[in-house]
């Protein structure tokens, strides 16, 4: 029998994440130097001690909140079923999901904070890369390895095509939206917007007539 108010099998993890998404949301609204573990901790309802023992300290816990969201989208490139669907299938579903995320208000106003504080937590702007670009670039890297050992895509350094595809994605848009010149896209903007990027990313736009 379960003691009193030990949580449910699953319940723990429910905690977590509405403790990450507490943080994340203070962390955007305050930035990362004007947020306390303490005020942190009142807002998610849970005492200073729980934080201490999920994450250990601010930096580690704003480790996790990326981590987290990065989850989100390495989860659509899954490197043991990479061969078993059409690339190009798998790159909308994978684009859809990453600019969708990117481009929302909330990233969008986190980053921005986190260029603001570059200088003054360098160990923050080294996390937030580590934990969110740099893990989705390597599952892309090792995603396009797989298809260019199985025929799939042309011989060169899997790298740099995660990097291009990446910024493919976020285009000027990105950019634009990023200077408060541009609102989020919708949903159906986003898949339109995917689909030509990963149309004219295996293409190429070279006119074929033209080619050679």
């Amino acid at each position: 029998m379960n003691r009193i108010g030990r949580p449910r099998k699953g319940e723990s993890a429910i905690r977590r994440d509405q403790l990450l998404d507490h943080a994340l949301r203070l962390f955007v609204e305050r930035g990362y130097g004007n947020v306390s573990l303490e005020t942190i901790a009142r807002e998610a309802r849970v005492s200073l001690r729980t934080i201490y023992r999920y994450f250990g300290g601010k930096a580690d816990l704003f480790g996790a909140v990326i981590r987290h969201y990065s989850d989100l989208l390495v989860a659509t490139l899954p490197l043991d079923q990479a061969l078993a669907k059409p690339l190009e299938e798998t790159l909308i579903v994978f684009g859809k999901h990453f600019l969708f995320r990117l481009s929302r208000p909330e990233i969008i106003r986190l980053r921005a904070q986190l260029i603001a504080e570059a200088h003054q937590f360098p160990e923050l702007a080294a996390e937030f890369y580590e934990q969110g670009p740099q893990r989705t670039l390597d599952r892309l890297a090792k995603f396009f390895g797989m298809h260019q050992q199985a025929g799939h895509v042309v011989a060169m350094d899997p790298a740099f095509l995660a990097g291009q595809f990446v910024n493919a994605l976020r285009g000027e848009r990105f950019q634009r939206q990023q200077l408060g010149l541009e609102s989020a896209p919708t949903e159906d903007e986003v898949e339109h917007w995917t689909e030509q990027v990963v149309k004219l990313f295996l293409r190429g736009c070279l006119n074929r007539t033209d080619a050679g």
